[in-house]
């Protein structure tokens, strides 16, 4: 079984790469963020001619989370149970597969502007929130995936430039410990699970050819249960949309579990 997260960027303006990418990259399941449309935009009957059951949460011109699945999604909640949030960041489902059900939370993590503000300070309390939740959710579900745009770099190995950017957002102290706070639920990083080469980031800037120069940063997560690790076969970064003109800022990331 494959999974995979991507920060598409606007559906509108990547569709035709989600529906190209899963051409090449067949999925079991997708997981998007920054949909930046609503609901009623969703293009639900494009994705399922591509063979696809989806169920999105979006949001006018901001945020948005979706799930794309090949097996039936159920028990779908959105956002947090129990805080209080205006914008649509996480979609969570459960799919059966043959090793058992499986936990999905999907997530636009906040971006959090920087250290000292008030997005900054909306992104602490999400993030607490956030933790709670899913201790709750990994007591129900103990297979889970927490996947998305995480907007934290977990180590300086994950920043092009950790002494320059020391203390700036998506590099922060504060940010880094809630990141190892969800590990300490019993969580794991696919990711790290395995060799990796140096440098792998899952997001480049548009400007200053941040990609040519790979001047980059891995935000873009797949966290595994512990009773999941031994089912984790590899978990890569896809860079080849990135090179696609017009592309998403972000490449995809893609876990395959075996049983």
């Amino acid at each position: 079984m494959k999974i995979a997260t991507w920060n598409v960027n606007s559906l509108t303006a990547r569709l035709q790469h989600v529906l190209d990418w899963l051409i090449a990259n067949p999925v079991d399941l997708l997981c998007l963020q920054e949909l930046k449309m609503t609901d009623d935009k969703f293009p639900l009957e494009v994705l399922k001619s591509a063979g696809y059951e989806a169920a999105s949460f979006g949001q006018k011109t901001y945020n948005g989370v979706a799930l794309l699945s090949l097996s039936p999604l159920r028990e779908i909640q959105r956002n947090i149970g129990g805080f209080e949030d205006e914008h649509s960041r996480v979609i969570s489902a459960t799919v059966d597969t043959p090793t058992g059900p499986l936990r999905v939370v999907n997530g636009y993590f906040v971006n959090g502007q920087a250290p000292g503000s008030d997005k900054f300070a909306y992104k602490m309390r999400w993030l607490d929130a956030l933790r709670d939740w899913l201790r709750a959710e990994m007591a129900a579900h103990p297979r889970l995936v927490l996947l998305g745009d995480f907007n934290i770099t977990p180590e300086d190995r994950d920043s092009y430039d950790p002494v320059g950017l020391k203390e700036t957002i998506h590099h922060t102290t504060e940010e880094r410990q809630h990141f190892q706070a969800l590990l300490q639920l019993g969580l794991v990083d696919g990711f790290r699970l395995f060799e990796q080469p140096e440098k792998s980031f899952s997001w480049w800037d548009y400007r200053m050819l941040g990609y040519q120069k790979n001047r980059g940063l891995r935000i873009d997560h797949i966290l595994v249960s512990e009773p999941l690790v031994p089912e984790v076969r590899s978990c890569t970064i896809d860079r080849v949309p990135r090179k696609w003109e017009k592309p998403s800022d972000h490449a995809p990331v893609v876990m395959e579990l075996g049983g």
